[in-house]
């Protein structure tokens, strides 16, 4: 079978649509013509925004942090196993080095000494930055009310998903994974900005010192 003949024409005016007048010109390999015909590709394109697009990629390309300091870590150890497989949401590479991660999954007790440290790991984060608070322990301080444990990491952290449970189930933390996944398309980058400077504001405002005059 012989290669098809290719046929070329110049557009004779440059006022002219480019295109106009133009014959098709056939696939060098099938010898089919490379204009589609209409409604052949209907099927075949998704069009959508471009704020969408990075969005859905960016919600399956989370890297996660690990501040394990309890028993929880052991259920995070799980969700990254076989058998839960978090590497079916995107979310499989744990990260020991805050400016390589953008999720920071809090799984244990704090204590106030520790929570410092905490605070400076979550701002090394590449934003825009998540925060998972896995457990009582970390939501609540757990069973652990006393004065050196911090009463939930939300005194100094903006958390955005709260794991319930002493210690939660392996499916539990994947789905805080899909719902800050749902959170995450669901949002602007300003719109997440907004919503981070008004929680450090609520922060700040807790922290605050009473002062007895």
């Amino acid at each position: 079978m012989g290669r098809p003949e290719l046929t070329v024409e110049t557009v004779p005016n440059p006022s002219t649509p480019l295109g106009a007048g133009l014959s098709p010109v056939p696939n060098r390999f099938t010898g089919a013509s490379m204009h589609p015909e209409k409604g052949q590709f209907d099927q075949s394109f998704i069009v959508g925004a471009l704020d969408d697009f990075i969005s859905w990629g960016q919600s399956y390309s989370l890297w996660p942090f690990p501040f394990a300091t309890a028993c929880c870590g052991i259920e995070y150890m799980a969700v990254s196993a076989s058998d839960f497989d978090i590497a079916r949401f995107g979310a499989e590479r744990p990260s020991f080095s805050p400016r390589q991660a953008d999720m920071i999954l809090v799984l244990g007790t704090i204590t106030y000494k520790m929570a410092p440290v905490l605070r400076n790991i979550y701002e090394q984060l590449a934003d825009p930055r998540y925060v998972v608070s896995v457990g009582a322990c970390a939501s609540s301080g757990g069973m652990f009310h006393t004065y050196a444990v911090l009463q939930g990491i939300d005194r100094i952290l903006p958390v955005d998903v709260y794991v319930p449970g002493c210690p939660p189930r392996p499916e539990a933390i994947l789905e805080a994974v899909m719902q800050l996944q749902k959170k995450l398309r669901s949002q602007t980058v300003e719109e997440r900005r907004a919503e981070i400077r008004e929680k450090l504001a609520i922060i700040e405002e807790k922290n605050r010192p009473i002062v007895v005059e």
